[in-house]
């Protein structure tokens, strides 16, 4: 089955929702309009249930098919948020909130499963119920997370849930996913190295903060590169060193670090998190300072299922004619959450030749939305064809 001709009928109509979208985006779980929007239309579709208010700003729509003899429930979701980034794509719909726009195609996201959902609700040629979900606060807020500890799954008995991030670089509309771990779990961490201050031209009657974060921060690199096992995947980067002078001839007090950790498996998680507060324990210690860790475990490890990959590759090559292996992420993605509770799976499809996800001349590219809806709905009426 190719891209339903349903959705060239109806590309224009997405179209503008999502340039709507991406004229007002809204960060975290500050979707008050994209939400309001979100809900409006699926009233107006007809759905059977619409409900706000899931993980602070979520909404969930419930879509009942001609006939319910299979009793099965699938979960669809889009991310609704945008990203603290000044926009500089320069087109006509460009951002309209200074410092906030949607760099990750998000706003793409919401249209195309609205426009699988107008499809849904128009045809109802399923056996069973669709639950259409649109989450806030995917870009580090743990919107998923609050959707699922509002009890979204067990409320409308969700047995399966799919969902979908457009890809720059990947051929447009064309698919690309992989079982088992995927996303990478993304931890966060901040140490602050506290010594003993003084003048720069004194330095040995200090305890030099600076001296002794620098050699923390080139210890950190060996976790990696001594501590973790050659063939598996561990990113642990240091993105912010700074200390508490800014004078030139003052030697700190203190130095606070931030970063970051990424792994795809439970040990590398736990053996990063221990090296780190073992090496700034042990280095601090050494010279004569202190250190304090703080670490943080955000999303873990987004995993898909094996059986749900294979019936969404088989959906995806039944759309575009083809579906890649798609490759490790080292990203994180909140998805994870919703994956832990029920069996699912994500997919990757094509965005074409576009700037990468979080960057100011990102645009999501609405060639792919007939792809993106096709893959929406066939999930539902493959999964639970009519009776």
């Amino acid at each position: 089955m190719p891209v339903k001709n349903r959705f060239a009928e109806l590309h224009d109509d997405i179209t503008a929702w999502r340039r709507d979208l991406h004229e007002h985006p809204e960060i975290l779980f500050e979707t008050h309009r994209t939400s309001a929007l979100v809900a409006e239309k699926l009233r107006a579709f007809g759905c059977d249930e619409v409900v706000e208010g899931i993980g602070r700003t979520g909404v969930v729509a419930v879509i009942k098919g001609k006939s319910d003899g299979s009793g099965k429930v699938i979960g669809l979701r889009a991310d609704m948020d945008a990203l603290p980034i000044h926009e500089q794509t320069g087109v006509p719909y460009a951002s309209k909130t200074a410092g906030a726009m949607h760099a990750c195609g998000h706003d793409g996201h919401t249209a195309m499963l609205l426009g699988a959902a107008q499809y849904l609700s128009e045809t109802r040629n399923f056996d069973g119920t669709v639950v259409v979900i649109f989450q806030p606060a995917e870009e580090g807020g743990g919107g998923g997370r609050e959707m699922c500890e509002d009890g979204m799954m067990e409320r409308w008995g969700i047995q399966e849930v799919y969902g979908m991030h457009n890809w720059p670089g990947q051929p447009l509309g064309k698919f690309a996913i992989r079982p088992g771990a995927f996303f990478a779990a993304t931890d966060i961490f901040e140490i602050e190295v506290e010594g003993k201050g003084g003048h720069g031209a004194k330095p040995h009657e200090t305890v030099d903060p600076t001296v002794i974060a620098a050699q923390i921060v080139t210890a950190m690199q060996t976790i990696a590169s001594r501590n973790a096992d050659p063939i598996s995947q561990i990113v642990v980067s240091v993105t912010s060193f700074e200390t508490s002078s800014k004078a030139f001839n003052v030697i700190p007090q203190r130095v606070h670090l931030k970063g970051t950790v990424r792994t795809l498996s439970p040990e590398n998680r736990d053996l990063a998190e221990t090296r780190i507060n073992e090496l700034c324990q042990g280095i601090a210690g050494a010279f004569g300072a202190t250190a304090k860790v703080d670490y943080t475990r955000n999303y873990p490890v987004m995993v898909n299922h094996e059986e749900q990959t294979e019936f969404a590759a088989e959906v995806a090559r039944a759309v575009s004619g083809d579906c890649d292996e798609a490759p490790l992420v080292m990203g994180g993605e909140d998805f994870a959450f919703m994956l832990e509770e029920r069996p699912g799976a994500y997919i990757l499809v094509g965005n074409g030749d576009t700037a990468a996800v979080h960057h100011p001349e990102y645009n999501f590219n609405d060639d792919a939305i007939p792809a993106g809806c096709s893959w929406w709905a066939e999930i539902v009426e493959r999964r639970m064809p009519a009776a």
